[in-house]
């Protein structure tokens, strides 16, 4: 099978859409494109993929309507300028894809909300259980109220940490250029487009030159840093020319178009081996010997009715160690409940969790995606 096969089998997509493709040289949103881009979308939905949008565009609808042509610098001006242009830009979305009797919803988030372990495992639980209802999440930066401390920095860089939160399998960065050049086209006539490469490729740095548009704030060096950053879960990345007719289900059907960068690793591998390398755990979960069996050779999620005793201090998101009844490691994870409440589930069936804790996060202490066997 051909690596661009592999783009057919990809469950779950985010697809993030750049300003420069969003607006009409500046002056308003590009309706009619949009209009497109959302058709496209439909129809992966159709064939089941999974879809997560990423979407700039705010600061320069906001632009249009305020009538600016030039992007401030002001922080407070940006965040003018996102909060009027967010209001067109999700009508815009909403009204496309509402006819085709498709549920959107808005997703704004900031850094923080990535680094911070217990808002990640909620901004992840609330993607996935949006996807599982067959809603399409409409992420963007909060740039209202984003400070130079905390932001992104760039909506490629959002779109692979978004990739790297739902655990993705594709990735696919569509802007104003075909893709990554060999040299940059402006300078280099005879620059030419690489279809296929590992995103790890050293020899990518000198080809990512150029800066960003007018209206964006990542060039081609961000893309490439943002495939990086979604390889290390095991994501494949695509940036390919958004102006390409029918370019997302052209890609779905594995055609050669724009440059396919590769992880070393699958997804789960990719996963287990970063949880792996999270060395300093804050708990232990102490399993019955059924627990400890389906985890060793089931590969399952654990369960709190397998879980005799808990002891550390750890919150929502952290890392915990999973021993038998010898206290022999036999796995570590990120727990879904903090110590506390973990406590109080221990040995009592998912279903109780609700009237135990008074609300229920997950069913599982620990999923078996954010599991790993030692």
């Amino acid at each position: 099978m051909s690596k661009r096969q592999l783009l057919t089998q990809a469950k779950r997509w985010v697809i993030k859409i750049g300003s420069a493709l969003l607006t009409d040289n500046g002056k308003r949103l590009d309706t009619q494109s949009m209009a497109g881009w959302v058709d496209q979308i439909a129809e992966l939905s159709r064939l089941g993929h999974e879809i997560v949008l990423v979407s700039s565009g705010s600061v320069a609808a906001g632009m249009s309507r305020l009538g600016w042509t030039a992007r401030p610098s002001a922080i407070h001006e940006l965040q003018a300028a996102a909060a009027v242009g967010q209001m067109g830009l999700v009508q815009a979305y909403e009204s496309h894809f509402d006819t085709h009797g498709m549920t959107t919803a808005q997703v704004l988030l900031t850094h923080a909300d990535l680094s911070d372990r217990q808002r990640y495992l909620n901004a992840r639980s609330t993607l996935r259980s949006l996807l599982g209802l067959g809603v399409i999440p409409v992420v963007n930066e909060n740039d209202t109220v984003v400070t130079d401390e905390i932001r992104f920095g760039d909506n490629d860089t959002l779109g692979a940490l978004v990739a790297n939160l739902i655990e993705a399998d594709l990735l696919v960065i569509m802007t104003d250029q075909q893709g990554l050049m060999t040299a940059d086209p402006r300078q280099e006539p005879t620059a030419e487009l690489v279809s296929e490469v590992m995103a790890s490729d050293p020899k990518l740095d000198l080809m990512a030159s150029g800066g960003s548009g007018q209206l964006g704030r990542g060039g081609m060096a961000t893309k490439l840093r943002a495939a990086r950053l979604a390889a290390r879960s095991g994501a494949a990345t695509v940036i390919v020319g958004g102006r390409e007719a029918r370019v997302l289900t052209r890609l779905q059907q594995a055609e050669l178009l724009g440059t396919l960068l590769l992880p070393e690793h699958e997804r789960l591998v990719a996963r287990k081996q970063w949880l792996a390398g999270h060395l300093r755990t804050k708990g232990q979960l102490v399993l019955d010997q059924g627990a400890a069996r389906v985890l060793r050779q089931e590969g399952r999620s654990l369960l709190p009715v397998g879980v005799k005793a808990v002891s550390g201090e750890f919150q929502r998101g952290e890392m915990v160690a999973c021993v038998d009844e010898n206290h022999q490691e036999i796995a570590r994870g990120l727990v879904n409940y903090n110590a506390l409440e973990a406590a109080k589930v221990v040995g009592k069936p998912s279903h109780q969790i609700q009237a135990i804790l008074g609300y229920v996060d997950e069913p599982e202490l620990i999923h078996r995606d954010n599991l790993v066997l030692v």
